[in-house]
């Protein structure tokens, strides 16, 4: 079998010592996501809104794409928040995925200087010929 590979020193697992006491969990804190997230971009024709909130403990991210006369309710998710280290703290980024049946979208979400440079990946399962296709955009905190 070959040895695993690691990106960085702090991918290494660590073997456990023996009589050693077991630490907190590290986790990445969702606080600076949390709250409702609109286009910088009044005239986006993708997501116009992303409302991450924190129950018990699990990030969830509903997300409205752009519709008229009112934004598509694309449901609410769990999500994953993302710090900057393996040791936790602040979140700076997020994952979540949806499944619509005829195409699954996943969306990323990057703290940028005060913004959230929000991504969407979405790939077409109906055999509609629709190519694969990527979106962008920033949203400013409301």
């Amino acid at each position: 079998m070959p040895e695993a590979k690691f990106n960085t020193p702090n991918d290494t697992p660590h073997a456990a010592k023996a009589g050693a006491v077991a630490e907190a969990a590290a986790v990445a804190t969702a606080a600076p996501l949390i709250g409702t997230w609109q286009a910088c971009n009044k005239a986006t024709r993708g997501i116009v809104r992303v409302e991450i909130t924190e129950v018990a403990g699990v990030l969830h991210v509903h997300v409205f794409g752009a519709c008229v006369p009112t934004p598509c309710d694309w449901g609410d998710v769990k999500g994953l928040a993302y710090a900057t280290s393996v040791s936790g703290g602040p979140a700076v980024a997020f994952t979540a995925i949806y499944s619509f049946g005829f195409k699954d979208t996943i969306v990323t979400g990057l703290l940028d200087a005060g913004s959230l440079l929000v991504e969407n990946y979405n790939t077409f399962k109906d055999g509609s010929g629709r190519a694969n296709y990527y979106d962008r955009g920033y949203f400013c905190k409301r």
